[in-house]
């Protein structure tokens, strides 16, 4: 697959490195030489110096030949009018466009066909939104992902030491077998895709594939508290934590939001209903004191300034907090900060990658979710009538080592398999993969060639 993509920042480069390192042919556009000269000396793609709004600049990309354009400036204009150039000299290219204005997305016939013609918008903060709410409607995990519609849920659980899952064998859940399948175990910053006899350690983060109407079921069983939660802190009140307080503001809990800026202060106290507004800095340890932080069950940094996120995320598990969350965008940092007892992330960077993955994917994918730095990925697909897999059991189609189907979904019906369930045609698949194997998986998805 040929992509272009328009930006160089923190996106674009992350973007143009997870593509390149895919085998995807991949050329950068940028209007500033610093940011070019970082790419040439740091990636393996081609990287042209101009504007991604200059049709004379695409052209010179290729653009009348490439498959798809990405366009992840930090200008939503530049980025809506690189793809409305696109549309015009290749109707066939896909177009994906960053775009972070709230009053373009509420816009939504503005990126229809009869328009501009977008076909995926990158909203990252409203994707880390959505992945924090989910967080919280699952107290004590790490990782929550939504697939089919919110039906099936990935679930991702750090074993502490007092943990009754720690020291427990895979094949011990066969009890439960119907209900849960581990999906993935993330072990020493590694993705292992486990097996019977494989174990828990203290440490690990297990992915668990969980029906939603279950989960009550399925914590009970494991022995894991699922209390619920109902007080919160969110220190940054930009765009993120403005939109997390308006998620919140038609919930039951009660939300505390810390801005130093006093007329993002006003705002803020003028859209939301219920979140108290304080105006003051979430590094003040009497502040956070006089606010009760040790009551939270949520502490959220979500400042633009990642370091400050990281000190006051400590600062807060210091005084009690009982769940942090923290807003970090270089992906080199995420080891460090797990290491350093932060419980989870959110990153700009992953929701934006997370977006673009299913539209390079081989075979009908619906969604895809990166694992752990991007480790590893959990894909929902569509069986599709002539690929490899179907009319076949589980036990008798030759995955790839390292590549695990977590459920299968047939219309209304939720099956967490084994080994003689069956995938027919049409049927939606939620597989585990190791980034090393995904090629090899493709194949098996995609419809063979005499089926044309």
């Amino acid at each position: 697959m040929k992509i272009i993509i328009v930006g160089a920042g923190e996106v674009g480069f992350h973007c143009a490195q997870k593509l390149s390192e895919e085998g995807q042919d991949v050329v950068l556009i940028d209007k500033d030489p610093e940011q070019i000269k970082r790419i040439t000396d740091n990636l393996d793609v081609q990287a042209i110096t101009g504007s991604g709004t200059s049709p004379e600049t695409l052209k010179t990309a290729g653009i009348t030949g490439v498959d798809m354009l990405v366009a992840a400036t930090d200008s939503d204009e530049a980025n809506l009018i690189a793809c409305l150039l696109a549309r015009n000299l290749n109707r066939y290219i896909l177009k994906v466009a960053r775009v972070r204005n709230r009053e373009y997305l509420e816009e939504k016939e503005l990126f229809g066909e009869s328009l501009l013609g977008v076909d995926q918008i990158i909203n990252p903060e409203s994707a880390m939104v959505e992945t924090i709410r989910n967080l919280m409607m699952v107290p004590g995990a790490s990782d929550v992902i939504d697939f089919v519609d919110g039906r099936v849920k990935l679930i991702g659980f750090t074993i502490t030491k007092d943990s009754s899952l720690r020291g427990r064998q895979l094949s011990s859940f066969r009890d439960f077998t119907g209900n849960l399948l581990i999906g993935a175990i993330i072990r020493d910053e590694k993705v292992l895709i486990p097996h019977g006899s494989d174990m828990i350690h203290e440490g690990d983060l297990i992915y668990l594939v969980i029906r939603s109407n279950e989960m009550s079921k399925v914590f009970q069983f494991l022995g894991i508290n699922d209390k619920g939660v109902r007080n919160v802190m969110i220190i940054g009140g930009g765009d993120t934590g403005g939109a997390l307080g308006e998620a919140l503001d038609d919930t039951k809990l009660h939300t505390k939001i810390i801005e130093k800026d006093s007329n993002r202060c006003t705002v803020l106290a003028e859209r939301l209903e219920k979140p108290v507004i304080i105006c003051g800095d979430g590094t003040d340890k009497d502040l956070l004191l006089e606010e009760n932080i040790g009551e939270m069950d949520f502490h959220v940094a979500l400042t633009g300034d990642e370091e400050n996120n990281v000190l006051m995320s400590l600062l807060a598990k210091e005084l009690g907090a009982k769940k942090i969350i923290t807003r970090i965008s270089k992906l080199s940092y995420i080891p460090l900060v797990s290491a350093i007892g932060i419980d989870t992330v959110v990153s700009p960077r992953l929701s934006a990658v997370r977006a673009i993955l299913q539209y390079i994917r081989r075979g009908k994918v619906i969604s895809v979710a990166p694992l752990k730095g991007e480790q590893a990925e959990a894909i929902e697909v569509e069986a599709l009538e002539t690929s490899d897999i179907v009319d076949k059991p589980i036990s008798q189609i030759k995955f790839p080592k390292g590549a695990l189907v977590g459920a299968v979904i047939r219309k209304d019906e939720i099956i967490i398999p084994n080994g003689t369930t069956l995938i027919n045609s049409n049927d939606r698949l939620i597989f585990f993969a190791l980034r090393d194997v995904i090629h090899k998986l493709e194949k098996l998805l995609t419809v063979k060639l005499d089926y044309f």
